[in-house]
């Protein structure tokens, strides 16, 4: 007898990969793979995270209502348009489900985030990827990728795993020209983080347009990585249809308490931005003075380039022996080959010790494989 079969194109999915850590292992461990807040969850949301720990037999409220309110009180937003999910991951999955099919396409930048690719296939459709621009997402190569069976468009703003951005004034160029029935997902991520001026998140696009979905998560700077929250910002059409077909408790009470905490604890957010702004600039000019070329990031994390060696006498090393190195000296950081840069090691922003060990464990890996070390033009 034949096995169960899959839907179409769930074969075609190359499981995601999480960053690593060493928690299992002794010695030191610092992990700088998955770009966590170093500052870990404010303490009025651990408090409150306790506190729900005495309801644990009743259902959580299937509408989150106190994370909704406390989420447009703190961004200025209308509560009845935000949806709320196990990490924003949940909610990229049910727009795919809600409005990709078989024969319909959806596209995503060259080095977008892996997840926009399962969710698409998951759901029967086809990834379409449009190119890149030194490492930004490139508003006319999207909206040349656009056909009949287009449905929805993902970019990252800023990208994962590169840290570039693109202007508001580009985004809402991407809007105009995209077909009205092509759902724009703009993932702000990242979006605390980024002080540009030319930077929107995308709140008045979607108040603005019938067909713009804002996403954004608690796994970042709210350091709640462990909780799974994440929310949307959506038409109310758009909020209708995700509410229709979302778990009907698919955020835990314990995940709606801490989160309502963490968003009104402004102070705490402030520190994590502050520290952000200290150590980001420090990082990126350390590691261009081992020689390193770094990609300009405005999130809490660096994309660093290691050329592969030719096997000439340059003494250049590759990414995947840094990583090895690194995690012989207790180091975890990114590898993103699987995002189609082999070449390249994302580094989170980390502590103050954590940043001065991962430069110096890297000073020394470079000394050691003969590189010549100048600093980076």
């Amino acid at each position: 007898m034949a096995p169960p079969r899959p839907n179409p194109g769930i074969l075609d999915i190359a499981p995601y990969i999480p960053g690593e850590g060493g928690s299992e292992k002794g010695g030191r461990q610092i992990k700088l793979s998955s770009n966590e807040t170093p500052l870990g969850a404010s303490p009025a949301a651990i408090e409150a995270f306790r506190s729900a720990a005495a309801s644990l037999a009743r259902y959580p409220d299937g509408s989150a209502s106190a994370l909704r309110q406390a989420i447009a009180e703190v961004h200025g937003l209308d509560p009845s348009r935000i949806i709320c999910g196990a990490g924003s991951d949940e909610i990229l999955n049910l727009l795919a489900q809600a409005y990709i099919g078989e024969g319909t396409e959806g596209i995503l930048t060259e080095h977008g985030f892996l997840v926009y690719p399962i969710a698409i296939l998951t759901n029967g459709g086809t990834p379409v990827v449009a190119a890149e621009t030194d490492l930004r997402t490139d508003v006319d190569a999207i909206l040349a990728k656009v056909t009949e069976k287009t449905r929805i468009v993902f970019i990252a703003n800023p990208n994962n795993p590169t840290g570039t951005y693109i202007s508001n004034a580009e985004v809402r160029r991407l809007r105009a020209g995209l077909p009205e029935d092509v759902l724009l997902v703009l993932d702000g991520a990242y979006a605390e983080y980024v002080h540009e001026g030319d930077y929107d998140a995308g709140k008045e696009l979607v108040e603005e347009t019938d067909n713009t979905v804002m996403t954004r998560t608690f796994s970042k700077i709210y350091g709640l990585a462990a909780l799974r929250i994440g929310w949307a910002y959506c038409p109310p059409q758009v909020a209708d249809v995700l509410n229709r077909i979302r778990g009907p408790f698919n955020v835990s009470s314990q995940a709606i308490a801490a989160g309502s905490a963490a968003v009104r604890d402004i102070a705490h957010t402030q520190k994590a931005i502050a520290h952000n702004d200290k150590w980001l600039p420090w990082l990126t000019g350390e590691l261009r003075k081992l020689g390193l070329k770094v990609t300009p990031s405005v999130a809490n994390f660096l994309l660093v380039h290691f050329p592969q060696s030719t096997g000439s006498t340059t003494g250049r090393i590759s990414a995947e022996a840094v990583d090895a190195a690194l995690k012989q000296q207790g180091i975890f950081v990114r590898r993103v080959a699987s995002y189609g840069l082999p070449d390249a090691l994302r580094v989170t922003v980390g502590t103050e010790d954590e940043n001065r060990a991962v430069i110096a464990a890297l000073t020394e890996i470079l000394s050691s494989s003969g590189r010549e070390v100048q600093p980076d033009e």
